[in-house]
């Protein structure tokens, strides 16, 4: 019988328009009405969490609300005949998190469609330490390799290296063969960095050009930048003829300033990566691969655990980016 009570992260809005979180416990009645009700193992904490934690209405817009875009778990009961109780699944993006009850709790009810069963050698633990940083970086890979980019045309970057989806993407890049320089603002970080597999590091200064020019020295031959603004400018500007850059993150602006030379004239391809609706089968296809080639040999190095007690703390750490890596928080014994 499944328990009716459960531990769950809840964020609430004063009336003075300020926000408090706290653990509380929840009925699975609460819950959404969907087809599949999940007993959360692991979720992962992400920087759109921490966003929607601190009252960001761009994230979510009604609250109290329980954050958590990632969980993974064991099915409790299914409506949708693709699942039955027992079964060990994942669950990223989507609206779960967002203004669907999310992942930082014991259980989470979601549409069947949200729902990937995990796959043969990943574990619910490895999953969240992949997470939807995991899976942004592989998306990005995949679209690289799709538009042609491959070891021999030269190095690519990745900016926001020390972040989680740039640790990720070093460590997923570097193991598919590419010569990788790893941006970072993080000194200490570069010893982490070269474990991960970066072939240089570079101080984030480099590639954040103030010269004005709408063009400079190609310096990489294609890049996935987390961080957007005049990083991703400077990326897009020095990129060498017909590589390819994807974007995936904006933790320095959302703003983006450039000309059309690096696309008219050096045939640069600018690729978006939205993993939240990244469609079923490729999003099966990349949990796949994750699960196989693709995950990341210092997965450990990578992620380390936290509990849901925690969850404050470690939101106010990577809102000031003090975090390196990812935490994955462990709902076990919730």
């Amino acid at each position: 019988m499944t328990a009716r009570l459960f531990r769950a992260f809840r964020v609430t809005e004063k009336p003075d328009g300020s926000f408090s979180q706290e653990l509380t416990h929840r009925d699975i009645s609460d819950l959404p009405d969907n087809d599949v009700l999940i007993n959360v193992k692991y979720s992962s904490l992400n920087y759109k969490d921490a966003l929607s934690a601190t009252g960001h209405k761009g994230v979510t817009k009604n609250y109290p609300h329980t954050p958590g875009i990632d969980a993974s778990g064991v099915v409790a009961v299914s409506r949708d005949k693709r699942f039955k109780p027992g079964d060990e699944v994942i669950v990223t993006g989507y609206d779960l998190g967002m203004n669907t009850s999310g992942g930082f709790a014991g259980y989470i009810s979601v549409p069947g469609d949200w729902v990937v069963p995990l796959p043969q050698n990943l574990s619910l633990a490895e999953a969240m330490m992949l997470g939807t940083a995991g899976f942004t970086a592989a998306y990005a890979i995949h679209k690289l390799i799709e538009c042609g980019q491959n070891p021999g045309n030269g190095p690519v970057l990745v900016t926001g290296a020390s972040g989680g989806v740039g640790s990720m993407a070093v460590a997923m890049l570097a193991q598919n063969g590419f010569e990788v320089l790893a941006a970072t603002g993080k000194k200490e970080a570069a010893g982490y960095l070269k474990n991960l597999g970066a072939s240089r590091i570079i101080d984030r200064q480099v590639v954040n050009d103030n010269s004005g020019k709408p063009l400079i020295r190609s310096a990489w031959a294609g890049a996935i930048d987390t961080v957007g603004g005049n990083v991703l400018a400077t990326a897009l500007k020095a990129c060498q003829k017909h590589g390819n850059v994807v974007s995936t993150g904006n933790a320095l602006s959302v703003e983006l300033h450039t000309t059309v030379f690096p696309f008219i004239l050096n045939g640069i391809n600018l690729l978006g990566v939205d993993s939240a609706t990244c469609p079923g089968p490729v999003r099966t296809k990349l949990w796949e691969k994750l699960a196989k080639e693709w995950k990341p040999g210092q997965l450990t190095l990578i992620s380390t655990s936290g509990l849901p007690e925690e969850l404050q703390a470690l939101i106010r750490k990577i809102l000031k980016g003090e975090l390196t890596g990812r935490k994955y928080i462990d709902f076990t014994n919730t």
